[in-house]
């Protein structure tokens, strides 16, 4: 049976710096970073006090009372992003067989942040070993489940198709698109809501990676914190936001003359069954995901124009993934602008993805680069072309965006521009 093609025909951004596809894109174009130090709580208790926030109201997102008080952040970021994708991809989703139209959304930690607030109400601040549950919220469990995320979504857009989480820590967000992309591909459904979200900015995600010392200590300038490829980089700045699509198969999205932003023309995904935070020195399973992403799209390693980065700012991810290119790509890997967004929005965990998913389709409408920002002096075991400070002007047709996750995943995807199928 042959495979349908898929194509990205709606999409909206909620990410530090500017809520709105619009507002990011003009963010990444101009260099500018959204880190700053943190408000939701006071860090001076941690290492790492710095963090890329969304600045996000619910009521002026069209969220009811009821929705705001039901919904984690990370729920709320996710159904507001649902709505404005459905809203820009045209579609009349009243029109269509509900049960061809399904939701999979990633999230790497779900509702920490009312999570930790739930459990600080019903231990009296960390107080009482056992717990009293008369003051649980009543929404607790659905904080607790992930797979709530989605069916918010599904009950958001009218999805009765197959509807589920994906959640594979960093790589959430590109493993979520990539399995909608296939449900379409293979026939289980015409049109999939699909994305990431995750609001992970709380204490408690700060004091797990401050044991590990995974995010940066940089607090002098938090503009600056995030700066991927760099020689004086010492760990990622964390994140948060999300980023929604709507999937459509190309044929039905021609016929009624939709916007196509790009077609995922490649997605693959492999672990490295080797470390939980740690990774190999060489690559190989990252640049394996890479290999079968582009054979599933048809394209050979050279007509690759750009590689968005996972770029977290660790060294050890930093130079694993340039490895990987290098293996992936050979000599074509240095002729390739390669760049991170994280040097900007921060890491957002499994939401990164799928935000790095939209910075690459914005890529490919506009032929301009992104840039990697506070990247001032480069790692020599980093010897690619990472496009520091300044966006750049380029033909981009083809985006290579790629993952890397705790527990060893990694996942690359490919997006293609759809010459002359645009309304």
């Amino acid at each position: 049976m042959n495979s349908r093609r898929v194509v990205i025909t709606g999409m909206e951004v909620i990410a530090p710096g500017g809520v709105g596809t619009k507002q990011f894109w003009e963010l990444l174009t101009a260099g500018r970073t959204a880190t700053r130090r943190i408000s939701f709580f006071d860090p001076d208790q941690f290492r790492s006090r710095v963090a890329a926030e969304v600045d996000f109201d619910p009521d002026q997102r069209g969220l009811t009372p009821h929705e705001v008080e039901r919904l984690d952040r990370a729920g709320q970021f996710a159904v507001v992003g649902a709505r404005e994708a459905v809203a820009d991809s045209g579609l009349e989703f009243d029109s269509l067989n509900p049960y061809r139209i399904g939701v999979a959304l990633g999230s790497a930690v779900g509702a920490t942040m009312r999570l930790e607030q739930d459990y600080r109400v019903i231990s009296n601040g960390g107080r009482l070993h056992l717990v009293d549950q008369k003051y649980a919220d009543q929404h607790l469990y659905h904080h607790l489940i992930p797979s709530s995320f989605a069916a918010e979504v599904a009950r958001a857009t009218g999805a009765q198709g197959p509807v589920t989480v994906v959640s594979s820590g960093c790589t959430s967000g590109l493993d979520s698109v990539g399995y909608a992309a296939q449900l379409i591909a293979d026939g289980s459904a015409d049109v999939m809501v699909t994305g990431a979200s995750d609001a992970p900015i709380s204490p408690i995600t700060m004091a797990c990676f401050d044991a590990i010392k995974a995010t940066t200590p940089r607090h002098d300038a938090p503009e600056c914190a995030s700066r991927p490829f760099d020689a004086t980089r010492n760990g990622f700045v964390l994140g948060e936001g999300a980023a929604m699509f709507v999937l459509e198969e190309l044929a039905a999205a021609r016929r009624r003359g939709a916007h196509i932003y790009a077609e995922i023309a490649g997605y693959a995904t492999r672990c490295n069954a080797y470390h939980m935070t740690g990774l190999r020195s060489d690559g190989i399973e990252m640049a394996e995901a890479i290999r079968i992403a582009l054979r599933a799209a048809g394209l050979p390693g050279e007509a690759v124009d750009y590689i968005n980065a996972h770029g977290s700012g660790t060294k050890q991810n930093d130079r694993h993934e340039t490895a990987a290119f290098k293996r992936s790509l050979g000599a074509h890997a240095y002729a390739t602008p390669v760049s991170s967004i994280k040097s900007m929005v921060g890491h957002s965990l499994g939401a990164i993805g799928s935000i790095e998913i939209a910075a690459s389709v914005l890529a490919i409408g506009s032929n301009v680069v992104p840039p990697t920002a506070n990247l001032h002096t480069p790692d020599p075991e980093c010897d690619l072309d990472y496009v520091p400070l300044t966006a750049r002007e380029h033909r981009t047709d083809t985006v290579l965006t790629v993952g890397s996750g705790f527990g060893g995943f990694q996942s690359a995807m490919v997006l293609t521009a759809m010459d002359g199928a645009a309304a």
